[in-house]
């Protein structure tokens, strides 16, 4: 999809760029936030908070130009006005809360707190400041998860009952390290997230995990029954060497399937490609990705429709403006956490945990 100015406005089309900085340059940094800030018109992308001189010098060789700081105060005194934080889980919520309280607006990677209280006393703190507070969930504007909402919002697959979702990888060695805080919350953040958006509130959870020896949870399942009566599974995995489908859609009168393993548009970025650089052709799937629509044994094959995480950073930008809302409601990442901690209990404890 090309990135443009949503809705083409007069007003819009003049938005002063917001002056954005990023905290943290390890993975999730350096290749999904900073090359989609760099290419967003409506973002100036100003610097990078680390104080590692490895990482600085990676910032400066891809992105010359661009400054590094040592602390969000630093940010904020060199004219930040908002910040997106990809730093080690256990360190989201003091760096969102500390970024709010020096008058900037956030974005925050997953997991957005390590429990639902975290989350609610952030949220409650950009709620008391009017500053605008949105969690990274680019996952809703995956390819296949825009076209499965479309066949949903359409009627073609009737009402859906059953929601099966997996980001299931096979990492060498033990898997990933602390800094995701474990499958369930850093996969699981996604997975959750998407439930709800397509099912809305859940009732009770059961869940599953499989603890490495390291101590980190691995081999993911959660079973979500929503209020209305319809159920998601969900599997995390970075230990799984036969990834099952993405998505298994089940409704009333058909059923959607996508077997491809994750959204291309990790895989572009990853390859140095950005919405700057591809324009039109940015998150579009070739057709030999696209999934299918069955009736029993027969499917259909559905053109899925173009990822569209380049559409992120600018709508956060207009929030920043006040021309419109967030991209992610941040109560959106009080839900996911509730539904997590439930998760957690679950698996601990070999219990169903009911919401209220």
């Amino acid at each position: 999809m090309a990135h443009t100015h949503s809705g083409g406005t007069d007003v819009e089309a003049t938005l002063e760029p917001v002056r954005f900085g990023l905290v943290g340059y390890g993975f999730g940094g350096r290749w999904f936030h900073a090359p989609l800030l760099g290419a967003a018109p409506e973002c100036a992308f100003l610097g990078v908070v680390t104080t590692s001189s490895e990482r600085r010098a990676l910032v400066a060789g891809d992105h010359p130009g661009v400054a590094t700081f040592a602390s969000l105060e630093e940010l904020k005194a060199a004219g930040a006005e908002a910040v997106a934080i990809s730093t080690p889980a256990h360190t989201h919520s003091e760096l969102t809360d500390r970024a709010l309280e020096l008058g900037l607006g956030v974005v925050c990677d997953k997991p957005f707190a390590m429990d639902a209280a975290a989350a609610r006393r952030s949220v409650e703190l950009a709620e008391r400041s009017g500053l605008p507070l949105s969690p990274y969930q680019n996952r809703r504007w995956d390819s296949d998860f825009l076209t499965l909402r479309a066949l949903v919002a359409d009627g073609v697959l009737g009402d859906l009952v059953r929601f099966e979702s997996r980001f299931e990888r096979l990492a060498p060695g033990d898997g990933p390290g602390a800094a995701g805080g474990g499958t369930l919350r850093d996969f699981g953040a996604h997975l959750v997230d998407q439930a709800l958006v397509l099912l809305g509130p859940v009732a009770s959870v059961y869940a599953e995990w499989r603890l490495r020896d390291n101590g980190l949870d691995d081999d993911v399942f959660v079973a979500l029954t929503h209020r209305s009566g319809a159920r998601s599974h969900l599997w995390g995995s970075w230990s799984q060497g036969a990834p099952g489908p993405r998505f298994r859609a089940t409704g009333t009168s058909a059923a959607y399937v996508n077997r491809t393993l994750m959204d291309i548009q990790e895989d572009l970025l990853l390859a140095g490609h950005t919405p700057a650089t591809l324009g039109g052709e940015w998150g579009t799937e070739p057709a030999e990705r696209w999934g299918k629509v069955y009736r029993g044994d027969s499917g259909e094959t559905v053109p899925t429709l173009d990822g569209a995480w380049s559409t992120f950073y600018p709508a956060f930008a207009r929030a920043v403006r006040g021309l419109g809302p967030v991209p992610v409601e941040p109560r959106a990442a009080v839900a996911t956490a509730e539904v997590l901690d439930a998760a957690r209990r679950s698996a601990t404890e070999g219990v169903v945990v009911t919401l209220g």
